[in-house]
C-alpha cells in the first residue's frame, strides 16, 4: 500500500497540484459580482487576498450598500472600483500608487494605509468616517486628501514634508506623527478645523 508520504516524496508529477489554476480566480470573482448585483448589491463585498491584479471591469457600475474590501491584493490602480459605497472602503495593503477610480464618497471609514501612493490625487471628496492614508513611504504631500472628514485623519509614518492638501474639517482627531518633518499643533489648525486631538 502506498503511502501519502511516499507520493509527495517521489518523483512523479505531483497529483496534489490542480491542473489549469490559470483563470479560476477571475471566474470566481467575476461569477461573486454576478451574484452579488443578483442578490440586489445588498450588504458587504469582500475580495480581499485573492491576488488580484486588477479589480473585474464589471464592478465598475455597482453600488455597494456595506462595505467593500480589495485589500491586501496586488492592485496597482483602483480602475474599475463601485460607483459608491454605503460603509467603509478598504485598499490598504496592496501595491497601489493612484487612488483614480476610487468613489467620490463613502460613507464610513476609507483605507489606503501601507501602499506606494505618491499622492493622495482620486481619494473621495468627502469621507463620512475614518481616513487612514498612514505608511506610504513616497508620499509627500496630502493634496487630493478628502475636504471633509467625519472621523480620525491619520497621515502617519509617510514622508509628508508639508501639510498642503490636507482636510479642511476633520471631526476627530489628526495625527502626523512619524513623518519627514515633525509638524506642529498650530501648522496642523492653520491648516485643518480639528475637532479632536491632535498629534505631532
Amino acid at each position: 500500500m502506498i503511502k501519502l508520504k511516499q507520493l509527495l516524496e517521489s518523483s512523479a508529477p505531483n497529483l496534489l497540484i490542480p491542473r489549469r489554476i490559470e483563470g479560476r480566480v477571475e471566474k470566481y470573482v467575476q461569477a461573486l459580482i454576478q451574484k452579488y448585483i443578483k442578490d440586489g448589491s445588498k450588504g458587504g463585498l469582500d475580495l480581499h487576498g485573492l491576488k488580484l491584479t486588477k479589480l473585474p471591469s464589471n464592478l465598475k457600475n455597482v453600488s455597494v450598500t456595506g462595505y467593500f474590501d480589495c485589500s491586501g491584493n496586488n492592485l496597482t490602480s483602483l480602475d474599475g472600483a463601485p460607483a459608491s459605497v454605503d460603509r467603509h472602503f478598504d485598499c490598504s495593503s496592496n501595491n497601489l500608487k493612484s487612488l483614480v477610480g476610487a468613489p467620490s464618497s463613502v460613507v464610513g471609514d476609507f483605507y489606503c494605509y501601507s501602499n506606494n501612493l505618491t499622492s493622495l490625487d482620486g481619494a473621495p471628496s468627502s469621507v463620512g468616517g475614518n481616513f487612514y492614508c498612514s505608511s506610504n513611504p513616497k508620499l509627500t504631500s496630502l493634496v487630493g486628501a478628502p475636504r471633509s472628514v467625519g472621523g480620525n485623519f491619520n497621515c502617519y509614518n509617510n514622508n509628508l514634508t508639508s501639510l498642503d492638501g490636507a482636510p479642511r474639517s476633520v471631526d476627530g482627531g489628526f495625527d502626523c506623527r512619524g513623518n519627514n518633518i515633525k509638524f506642529t499643533v498650530e501648522q496642523v489648525r492653520a491648516v485643518c478645523d480639528v475637532k479632536g486631538e491632535i498629534y505631532v
